[in-house]
């Protein structure tokens, strides 16, 4: 079976890390005339360290795409069959890209979740998302249109057709 894998960017990692080191070595400057704020800023932005490392190591695909459907490692456990997925669109929130798939009423997660998951759920939908969402903030350099199109075109297709795009897959960097 032909897959497409998409995985996250080794260079948002350094630039994550290299980005809070500026503000770890204003927490060890303000360490002489506030020792609680330069701690504080010390400790929080030293937490990009750890992520930093885990996601340079992180070798696991963040996104899998093929004949069955899309999977997603942040959003589901299992794969979103394109049978399921009736449109998608491109958003935009605070510099984050997301692909938001619209799916029937009666496959949507929230439905087997309780009432704090199914007011989340609202709560993305008032914001102009949906309940199921692929975050492509930790992805190489990816062109979202061109997969929201993609997508689309793969959940509109017949079972060999599937095939064939996949194997053609337009460059969606």
């Amino acid at each position: 079976m032909t897959e497409i894998k998409l995985y996250k960017s080794k260079k948002r990692a350094i630039s994550m890390m290299l980005l809070c080191s500026i503000f770890v070595l204003g927490g060890i400057w303000l360490l002489q005339k506030n020792s609680i704020l330069g701690w504080s800023g010390i400790g929080f932005f030293g937490l990009a360290y750890p992520l930093g490392i885990y996601n340079l190591l992180d070798t696991k695909p963040i996104i899998i795409i093929n004949e069955i459907g899309i999977y997603d490692r942040s959003t589901s456990s299992d794969f979103i069959n394109w049978e399921l997925i009736l449109d998608a669109y491109p958003i935009n929130i605070s510099g984050q890209k997301f692909i938001c798939l619209i799916i029937d009423e009666k496959y949507k997660p929230s439905r087997k979740k309780g009432k704090l998951y199914k007011n989340v759920a609202k709560l993305n939908e008032a914001i102009g998302a949906q309940e199921l969402n692929i975050h492509l903030g930790q992805i190489q350099k990816i062109d979202e249109i061109k997969l929201t199109q993609f997508i689309l075109q793969m959940s509109k297709a017949d079972k060999n057709t599937k095939t064939e795009l996949i194997k053609m897959l337009p460059e969606i960097s």
